[in-house]
């Protein structure tokens, strides 16, 4: 993540979006925090993978629509504290989990039956709550953390699962 600077891609993003908005939205100079936080928030959870990818193998949204109700809830209680840049991170919420979604669909069967018990989500899981772990550190103004950076861990973690189990190594 750090060659591909995410993080640095995602406060472009904030930054165009903000002067772009800003006239309408208000908040000049905050628009970036929220647009990012609220981005990272809603896209390194487990319920935004393993829902699209239900989604995109067997057309089940369920996962998907509670996402949504935890998603607005969370925006009401980011919107209030850090702005209506909050509501810019639907695009890319929407390009995330889209994708992930075609992407099921193109894989289909080679992803196998997926649960919340199958070893690779496990572990996706555990590193989506790392990263939350490190957005609330920002949000805290602990440890600034660069958690954009650390989304390609997202999915590191299950391929190097799929790879162990690929490869007959017994985790």
């Amino acid at each position: 993540g750090e060659l591909l600077r995410i993080e640095d891609g995602l406060h472009a993003v904030g930054v165009w979006l903000e002067q772009r908005t800003s006239r309408w939205l208000g908040g000049e100079g905050t628009i970036v925090k929220a647009f990012v936080t609220a981005s990272l928030v809603f896209c390194v959870g487990p319920l935004a993978i393993l829902g699209s990818i239900q989604n995109g193998l067997a057309g089940d949204y369920n996962l998907l629509a509670v996402k949504s109700m935890l998603d607005g809830f969370a925006s009401l209680a980011f919107a209030a504290a850090l702005g209506p840049g909050v509501i810019l991170s639907a695009l890319p919420v929407f390009l995330y989990q889209g994708a992930i979604s075609l992407a099921a669909m193109g894989l289909g069967e080679a992803l196998g039956e997926v649960t919340r018990q199958t070893p690779w989500v496990i572990e996706m899981s555990a590193t989506g709550g790392v990263l939350v772990m490190g957005i609330g550190l920002l949000l805290l103004d602990i440890k600034r953390v660069r958690v954009g950076n650390l989304l390609p861990a997202v999915a590191i973690a299950p391929a190097i699962v799929i790879l162990l189990d690929f490869l007959g190594i017994a985790l």
